[in-house]
């Protein structure tokens, strides 16, 4: 089944709301924890507080795959639904927090992205320059769809586009792993392992930003984004 207008009219609006949603736990999390306004380090949670933290960043990945699954008719599909979904949340979580907040002041302002497996960072720019290459990736796919063109990835554009999502996600945990090595012995002798973590996490200012990694990772994901988009022209 071709993907309709309508459909995707509908995931837009659905990743709206989520991304409004999602900025709005935040703003009330940040009233609440940082009156004076977000910086690093992180205030002090206890372990039941971060333990809702990470459960409400699984349910929102969750959320966002339902709604690709249930909406896509083939894989292909679904992944382009859930990266086009995934791609709009987070541009307009980040539109609304500006809006409301005057947060992000710059794009190259810190942010603490995600804590699965562990606590990813970075300037607000660059989860943004990913989204926008999501974006495109999605549209692609979809529009092949649309055309009844082949949707499916070569070996060489799967090969592409993992290794650079790899740099791209070694990238934002690298500070933190940096910073976690130096803290190996209380890891080893802490009752609570749980407790400890958030500890750490607690304590952590971002120091470093590897642009030039990242920007690998970008290029070599566009690369085999190129390498696809580029057969529906050759069509």
């Amino acid at each position: 089944m071709k993907p309709t207008l309508k459909t995707i009219l509908w995931l837009f609006l659905f990743s709206i709301a989520m991304g409004y949603m999602e900025s709005a736990v935040v703003i009330y999390l940040r009233k609440i924890f940082y009156p004076g306004g977000f910086k690093f380090p992180l205030v002090p949670l206890d372990v039941q507080t971060g333990m809702v933290e990470l459960l409400r960043e699984a349910a929102t990945i969750t959320m966002l795959a339902g709604i690709a699954i249930v909406a896509g008719s083939k894989n292909s599909l679904r992944f382009a639904y859930f990266i086009f979904c995934f791609a709009i949340w987070d541009l307009c979580y980040y539109f609304f927090l500006w809006l409301f907040l005057s947060w992000p002041e710059s794009l190259f302002t810190w942010d603490i992205l995600f804590l699965i497996p562990v606590p990813w960072v970075g300037p607000v720019l660059a989860p943004c320059i990913v989204s926008i290459t999501m974006l495109t990736l999605a549209s692609g796919i979809i529009y092949f769809q649309r055309k009844g063109l082949d949707t499916k990835f070569k070996k060489v554009e799967w090969i592409l586009l993992l290794l650079g999502a790899c740099l791209v996600f070694l990238t934002f945990i690298s500070d933190y792993i940096v910073y976690l090595n130096g803290y190996n012995e209380a890891i080893a002798n802490t009752i609570s392992r749980e407790q400890n973590k958030i500890d750490l996490l607690n304590n952590y200012i971002p120091v470093f930003f590897n642009w030039k990694m990242f920007l690998l990772g970008e290029g070599i994901m566009v690369w085999g984004m190129g390498r696809y988009l580029a057969r529906g022209r050759n069509v």
